[in-house]
């Protein structure tokens, strides 16, 4: 048993190991002081420039305030269409707002369309209020999911991005941050980010107009998320992805100078990962990897399936073969359908560049103790 666990462990390390390609010859983002390229699914980072230094994120923060958001819908403790009341703190917010009065109530989902488009800080407390009960409740659990997440420069003062100075990020993290946003938010987390403009209180007389501040979205083919943000200390920072032919890639610079000069700078550390890297699949979501026998079950054996699809980033001018390796750590029945029974690690000249979990597609119940014994003197027999 004690085995087990350290397989286990071993391969989480390995699935969260993330190294990042420094190409000292490039100089893709000059004028950011920092900036980083990742492959979403993997988060294997392509290229990165001083990815670890501590900056301030301003709305860029909202990324885990929508995380947040997300996984209480997920886990049914929010739901779109629940109707939230505004409180005094929330209502006080300066910066980027939709100006919601003290009591003024409004769903989740045109509270999210404020967040992720006009970066509305007011709708931010107010999530954060229902999701935590206080404000202050709210910060801790951004906090706690940071340190969840293994970042490794990042303390929140805020759900909004406000200044403080002791509310910091730095690339790599905002990196790991949207990843597993994209991972928890799908395909209901674009809907909203891909919009260039839309509206709240659409039924009211105070039609409010919602711009979105990430230009990328009419000019940059694929893009279609994800949050950007200023304040005069952080300068001009944006937290952009977009897809193209099956790849998913996150770009991100922090403190620019100016707006167009980010959009410019990002858009090029895009252009660099889609000229040069592919995404390879080598199964899909519920494929048959391979058959496995299994010991003392009423069946002799099971089908290894992937939980999710198993794919890899591939330099297009790298012909280096990447294989794979099963490493099964739970076949003891009974087991449930959906079960995890091991990893699948890809292998790149004997490196494992990632891990993917599988598992069973029924229902295995074990030998009763009888069974065995019969089983046992068939043997013998």
């Amino acid at each position: 048993m004690i085995k087990k666990y350290l397989i286990c462990l071993c391969v989480f390390i390995l699935c969260m190991q993330i190294v990042p390609v420094h190409a000292e010859d490039l100089k893709l983002t000059p004028n950011a002081a920092s900036s980083l390229l990742m492959e979403a699914s993997s988060r294997q980072v392509l290229y990165a420039n001083n990815e670890k230094e501590k900056l301030f994120p301003a709305s860029t923060t909202k990324i885990m305030t929508m995380i947040l958001m997300f996984e209480a819908i997920n886990k049914g403790t929010l739901k779109w269409d629940e109707e939230l009341s505004c409180s005094a703190y929330a209502a006080s917010m300066g910066g980027s707002q939709i100006y919601l009065e003290e009591g003024e109530k409004m769903n989740v989902t045109d509270l999210f369309k404020a967040i992720s488009i006009a970066s509305a800080n007011d709708a931010c407390v107010m999530i954060g209020e229902r999701i935590a009960g206080t404000n202050d409740n709210f910060v801790k659990m951004m906090n706690e999911k940071a340190k969840e997440l293994n970042l490794v420069n990042t303390h929140f003062a805020n759900p909004t991005g406000l200044h403080d100075d002791n509310h910091y990020t730095c690339a790599i993290d905002l990196g790991i941050m949207a990843a597993y946003l994209i991972e928890i938010g799908g395909e209901r987390l674009f809907q909203t980010t891909s919009l260039y403009d839309s509206y709240i209180r659409e039924d009211t007389a105070h039609k409010f107009w919602l711009v979105n501040t990430n230009k990328l979205l009419k000019s940059y083919e694929g893009a279609d998320g994800l949050k950007t943000g200023y304040t005069k200390e952080a300068g001009y920072c944006i937290v952009t992805t977009a897809k193209r032919s099956g790849l998913r890639l996150i770009g991100i610079v922090l403190k620019e100078s100016d707006p167009k000069i980010r959009n410019q700078e990002v858009s090029q550390l895009l252009d660099y990962g889609f000229s040069l890297y592919e995404n390879v699949t080598l199964f899909q979501k519920g494929d048959v990897i391979e058959k496995v026998s299994i010991d003392n079950a009423k069946v002799r054996q099971i089908e290894a399936i992937a939980k999710e699809d198993i794919q890899y980033v591939q330099d297009k001018s790298d012909s280096t073969e990447v294989t794979y390796q099963m490493n099964y750590t739970n076949l003891v029945p009974p087991l449930k359908k959906g079960e995890t029974i091991g990893h699948l690690l890809l292998m790149r000249q004997d490196e494992n560049i990632a891990s993917f979990e599988i598992i069973v597609n029924q229902d295995v119940e074990a030998l009763s103790f009888v069974e065995k014994v019969v089983n046992q003197l068939k043997i013998l027999v």
